[in-house]
């Protein structure tokens, strides 16, 4: 161990002895409220140390709490997430059930507004893969009565017909394409001419003359003389009129009534002549109620024709005994070998 200097014993000494006596200075001094100065030194000196000591200790514990918890709210939030997500795909497949129902429940109040027509509901499953015809598939097919040329519609309006059928399933050929048509007429002058698709979203209504009035918004109706559809099912609406100076017929362009584009269930017709197999079965039951008609014409003058013949017979033997004036009225019942005696 190193010796201190001679003159470095004296103060280390002196130094020694006055931290001594302020030691014993402070333990012999109280301070309000008892407390002696010795412990408010020593309180004083450990208090920085107890601050320090506790605001490690607390950073520690939060830092450790904060990274548990992060760790917690993490996991959570991926939890959320994920629930957040299923319930996204279940409120998309609700809403879709809700518009199914309320399209379903369309075509049923369509299908219960005409009981007088057949038809049957079908689902589009599939469309076309050649972007120049328009045709879709539905889920209706020989199994189930359909046949070529039926008609399909919508509760807004006509779709297009059934060109081919197979076992569960047909194609249709939507009003649209360029191979289609039907029979039309506009709903205020009654004149007739055919709608033809264009493959375009429009349509053209063909052979209407320029001296008709055509206006944009009147309705397009159909004609019933394609023999397919019915009368007076929407096809659409004019769009655009305008003269053709090379024909002496417009050109008139129609808004289809039936969303070609979102087809997603239909109606098909299963009879192509509905209303002529209406007069039909309506003329067959015609002359049955027409028979008790005549049975009951014909007993009343069975009778009527009895009584005559029967009512002379009495007064003829009485009538030249009471009264000559009677005669001439019973003579036309008479036979006519009888009537010159009674003159006599």
């Amino acid at each position: 161990m190193m010796a201190l200097p001679a003159r470095h014993k004296s103060l280390t000494l002196l130094a020694g002895t006055v931290i001594l006596q302020l030691l014993l200075l402070a333990v012999q001094i109280k301070r309000e409220g008892q407390v002696r100065l010795i412990r408010v030194w020593a309180v004083e000196m450990v208090s920085p140390l107890q601050r320090l000591s506790s605001w490690a200790i607390n950073g520690v514990g939060h830092s450790w709490g904060g990274y548990v918890g992060l760790r917690h709210a993490r996991d959570d939030n991926e939890a959320l997430r994920t629930e957040l997500d299923r319930l996204k795909v279940r409120n998309a497949e609700l809403e879709g059930r809700a518009l199914e129902a309320d399209r379903l429940a369309a075509l049923l109040n369509f299908r219960n507004a005409h009981t007088e027509v057949s038809m049957m509901a079908a689902h589009v499953i599939g469309g076309s893969p050649d972007s120049n015809s328009q045709l879709v598939y539905i889920s209706r097919g020989s199994r189930d009565g359909i046949r070529r040329d039926m008609g399909v519609i919508t509760p807004d309006g006509v779709v297009g017909k059934v060109i081919a059928v197979f076992p569960d399933t047909s194609q249709v050929l939507l009003l649209g394409d360029k191979d289609s048509g039907v029979g039309a007429l506009l709903a205020d002058t009654r004149t007739q001419g055919p709608v033809k698709g264009t493959g375009e979203p429009l349509l053209d209504l063909e052979y209407i003359s320029n001296d008709e009035k055509v206006t944009p918004g009147e309705a397009v109706l159909t004609s019933g003389q394609d023999r397919i559809f019915p009368k007076d099912l929407p096809v659409g609406t004019v769009a655009d009129v305008s003269p053709d100076r090379k024909t002496p017929f417009m050109k008139i362009r129609v808004k289809p009534a039936a969303h070609l584009d979102r087809l997603e269930e239909v109606l098909v017709l299963m009879t192509r002549d509905e209303l002529n197999l209406k007069k039909e079965s309506d003329a067959s039951v015609a002359p049955l109620p027409a028979k008790p008609a005549v049975k009951a014409a014909s007993a009343p003058a069975e009778t009527a024709a009895k009584p005559p013949a029967k009512a002379p017979a009495k007064p003829i033997a009485k009538a030249p005994a009471k009264a000559p004036a009677e005669t001439p009225v019973v003579t036309p019942a008479q036979s006519p070998a009888e009537t010159p005696p009674v003159a006599q």
